[in-house]
């Protein structure tokens, strides 16, 4: 329906108090939508079992690395994953219709994916020093940012040097886009009003 431009909801008000258009994007990046959170669980649990499964231990939100605020990353790798550095990962998911994000989108494809991994980049920068840090920016319509494309493949080589199944990054990249679809729909569910008026 997205990509069609279909109508997907009658026009209504959000709970945030946005006017939701007849199209519905506004869920894709509303804060008060549900959906948001589980997103973002999901896009690192497939890093994360990624990695498990390339034989890579690791582990979400590790304890012993935050920054200077006291957040701290969405994974990290147990062992070197390059150059005898350990990997540290953070997921995001920006939303490609976004008004703050459509004069750069609406001019070139994964500029928001590109924008977000800079802010987190920015973020991380302290933990750069000891870590190979990687920003995993994945847009609500389907790009990813350069430096996930490049840990998806590597991930995916890995997986098949363990699994002999070259198709491994194909598998990968299919489960990250189901993945974003499904989201997508939870968020845009989320703000459509029911017929018996709620939400």
């Amino acid at each position: 329906g997205l990509r069609l431009g279909v109508s997907l909801c009658a026009p209504h008000q959000c709970t945030c108090g946005t006017l939701v258009t007849a199209v519905g994007t506004h869920g894709l990046s509303c804060r008060r939508n549900k959906g948001r959170i589980a997103r973002h669980g999901s896009m690192n649990d497939i890093v994360h079992r990624a990695c498990v499964r390339a034989g890579v231990a690791a582990v979400k939100e590790p304890s012993g690395l935050m920054r200077a605020d006291g957040k701290r990353p969405d994974g990290c790798t147990l062992i070197p994953w390059r150059s005898g550095k350990c990997l540290a990962w953070d997921v995001t998911a920006p939303d490609t219709l976004a008004p703050s994000y459509l004069p750069e989108t609406g001019a070139s494809a994964g500029a928001a994916a590109d924008l977000a991994a800079r802010r987190k980049a920015e973020k991380y920068a302290g933990i750069m020093q000891t870590h190979l840090f990687v920003p995993f920016a994945l847009e609500s319509m389907g790009p990813l940012n350069t430096e996930a494309h490049s840990l998806v493949v590597e991930l995916g080589s890995r997986l098949a040097a363990v699994s002999g199944d070259l198709r491994e990054t194909t598998f990968l990249y299919q489960r990250l886009s189901v993945a974003n679809q499904r989201y997508n729909a939870v968020a845009i569910r989320g703000c459509m009003v029911q017929d018996d008026g709620s939400r």
